[in-house]
């Protein structure tokens, strides 16, 4: 129910590797869920959280709650009884939007109010919503819906791919007012981001294995409606887990010939770099206009990066740690901050790690004891 208080279950372990204090903010049978790390869950000032959790509901029935970090004390702030989906914010958390069956509703945390701003008519599903950061539209993607049998490991995610051929970005107006199909493609679409600081800049991506899509991340500058190439993607580029960065730029990692752009449970996959391709990955900066202005050797074992507040340092999650990595010296730096031991089996299940705003937390998930739990690192 809307308004339900859960009180802390906050305690505190230290790591069996590093011996740094971590947080471990939720507990119980119920699993928790923090935004995907292209949304951030902190609000500015990071003294809140807002998650998702299936506390209270069914299995894999999630809704939204805030905790209060200093406390613990979650609230509830969703009662959808199907659930919701795809999900995002503004990162002060005043309006929270998610995908509720065939419909994107918005919530106004300062005034409680709950309102429809997309509802579904063409049996096309619903992807990535994403706020300008004016907060006057939501972008999303919609693909047509296809007959995949899904499952963990990224079971469906190569079929997938090849089914869909047709998806859109479509804009909706934040006010419930209208929407538009901004671009159409060919191809599944997904990761719709717009610019943290230019409300007509956007980026989406050809969705799938990296190492068969063509062409990753595209940029479309919705006041003119043109679509192009960021990072134009040779035939040995195997791309993705792009971002935009604090200032404007936008990150991508660049795994190289062969790198599907998985993890799994059996902690296999091709990241490590092998004789038989002789390629390093590499990060990569572009642009608000696609093209490349820094690239940096990464050959280590992470799954996933992200940026503080000015490039200097990523968190990465290897196979079971989370690591460090400073950019500020001639070569990248890295420091092994935690275990994580999650079991990589679904997207829920993966790490995801996200700095706060300021820089000196690190919020991150893991299923290592059952449940998928929520963590804090504070550096």
């Amino acid at each position: 129910m809307i308004g339900t208080k859960y009180s802390s279950e906050k305690s505190s372990y230290v790591d069996e590797k590093t011996g740094r204090t971590i947080w471990q903010l939720t507990a119980g049978s119920a699993n928790n869920v923090h935004l995907y790390f292209t949304d951030n869950s902190f609000s500015i000032g990071d003294t809140e959280i807002y998650f998702l959790s299936d506390r209270g509901n069914e299995r894999n029935t999630y809704n939204f709650f805030r905790m209060e970090l200093a406390t613990g004390e979650m609230t509830q702030m969703t009662d959808e009884p199907g659930g919701i989906g795809y999900s995002t914010k503004t990162p002060d958390s005043e309006l929270l939007v998610y995908v509720a069956g065939k419909q994107i509703k918005k919530l106004n945390t300062r005034t409680g109010e709950i309102s429809v701003i997309y509802e579904e008519t063409e049996g096309m599903t619903l992807w990535s919503p994403f706020i300008s950061p004016d907060k006057k539209r939501l972008g999303f993607c919609r693909n047509e819906e296809v007959s995949v049998i899904y499952g963990n490991n990224y079971t469906g995610f190569k079929e997938t791919m090849y089914a869909i051929k047709r998806g859109y970005v479509t804009i909706a107006h934040m006010d419930g007012s209208g929407a538009y199909n901004a671009f159409e493609d060919t191809h599944w679409l997904a990761h719709f981001q717009f610019s943290p600081h230019n409300s007509n800049l956007a980026m989406f991506c050809h969705e799938g294995p990296w190492n068969v899509v063509h062409q990753r991340i595209w940029l479309l500058d919705l006041s003119t409606g043109k679509v192009k190439p960021c990072f134009r993607q040779a035939e040995d580029d195997s791309v993705g887990h792009e971002f935009w960065t604090r200032d404007g730029n936008i990150f991508f990692d660049n795994r190289r010939k062969g790198h599907d752009g998985t993890i799994t449970s059996n902690r296999t996959q091709v990241t490590e770099i092998t004789e038989e391709s002789g390629q390093i990955p590499y990060i990569g900066l572009a642009d608000e206009h696609g093209e490349v202005i820094k690239t940096i050797p990464m050959p280590f074992y992470c799954n996933h990066y992200h940026a503080n507040n000015d490039n200097s340092l990523l968190v990465g999650d290897e196979v079971d740690d989370l690591v460090m990595i400073a950019l500020t010296g001639d070569e990248p730096e890295l420091t092994t901050l935690c275990t994580h031991h999650t079991s990589w089996s679904s997207q829920k299940t993966h790490c995801h790690p996200t700095f706060s705003w300021g820089g000196d937390r690190l919020l991150f998930a893991s299923d290592r004891s059952g449940a998928i739990q929520l963590y804090l690192l504070e550096l």
